[in-house]
């Protein structure tokens, strides 16, 4: 059996479009080989090579130029957190094209565009063409200086542009969480974090975003972000008590322990002396569970009540977890 004449170094593990393997002198038969997968007209996939969304977005940028990654998959380049069901799963065979529809403007209302996982979405400018191909999502954007940056070579829409295109397609919640990690910041000596875009920044890009798709729903999620939220389901905890009317907890909020050192916690109400932590996998290590043990004693000795609020008690509904922060509220003198 003859072997197969190894790709250049350059297209060996990443996927690439027929331009590129034009461009190396690649012999068009080495393309049809069987240990590459063509997912879509023009480009190829190395098999058995694990393949990001850049990676996988780069090939289909080349076939048309000013092509570029937008929505859900510039969010996904960019780390901003999504919903599961809109985080990208390849799959072979896919439909040839995306149906996508606006999402209504409720707070709880589901994915509203057939299967998003299985598209990358790109976009050309707005005088251009759809792009149609099996396994994309096409868009056309109207574009302003600034809208778009490049990453390794790839061109996406930048963090800014890419929240307000999100408005189209995520329920305001999962705006509102995908919001609040791209302004997210503090600056506590042992974790400081700073913001993808500050929040004023934010703000500046969506009053001056007229005429584009989704600016007046992004308006609206803008008024609900808080800076210092360090993960999703803190941020899905807030909007849970916000709906139900409780008091307003304040992310990343400091209490100051009886020797006047902050303690800070994840979502505190200074009115009421109580706050609250989510805790996630890490706090079930030994180390996290001794710094635990220590602050919430210092929380207690502070005066203020503490609840412990974790991915069960979110799976049991806004019920179960009102029910929980209601009950410490009315220990701290709040009246329903």
């Amino acid at each position: 059996m003859r072997r197969l004449p190894p790709l250049p170094g350059e297209l060996r593990n990443k996927a690439f479009s027929i331009r590129a393997a034009k461009e190396a002198d690649v012999p068009a038969k080495r393309l049809r080989a069987g240990d590459l997968v063509r997912p879509s007209r023009g480009i190829y996939v190395p098999s058995g090579r694990a393949q990001s969304v850049l990676d996988l977005g780069r090939p289909h940028t080349q076939l048309h130029d000013g092509d570029f990654l937008s929505h859900i998959s510039s969010a996904e380049v960019h780390a901003v957190p999504l919903p599961g069901w809109a985080q990208f799963r390849p799959d072979d065979g896919g439909p040839v094209t995306a149906v996508v529809e606006p999402v209504p403007w409720g707070r709880k209302s589901g994915p509203h565009f057939q299967e998003p996982g299985r598209f990358l979405h790109l976009s050309r400018p707005q005088h251009f063409s759809l792009p149609r191909r099996r396994g994309i999502a096409g868009h056309r954007l109207r574009l302003r200086d600034g809208d778009l940056v490049e990453i390794d070579g790839v061109l996406l829409t930048s963090i800014a542009r890419t929240w307000v295109d999100l408005a189209t397609m995520l329920p305001m919640d999962d705006l509102i969480v995908s919001g609040d990690a791209i302004i997210s910041e503090h600056s506590r000596s042992f974790a400081p974090r700073k913001a993808m875009v500050p929040l004023a920044e934010l703000r500046e890009f969506v009053a001056k975003a007229n005429g584009i798709h989704g600016v007046r729903k992004a308006r609206l999620a803008l008024e609900s972000l808080r800076v210092g939220v360090d993960s999703p389901p803190e941020t899905r905890l807030r909007l849970m008590l916000d709906d139900a009317g409780l008091p307003e907890f304040l992310p990343d909020y400091p209490v100051e322990d009886i020797l006047g050192r902050p303690v800070w916690t994840d979502l505190g109400c200074p009115q009421y002396r109580t706050c609250l932590e989510y805790d996630g996998e890490h706090h079930l290590a030994p180390e996290q569970q001794a710094i635990d043990a220590y602050r919430d004693q210092r929380v207690s000795e502070a005066g203020w009540r503490q609840v412990k609020i974790n991915r069960i008690d979110m799976g049991r509904g806004p019920d179960w977890v009102v029910s929980r922060v209601a009950q410490a509220l009315r220990k701290q003198g709040w009246s329903c």
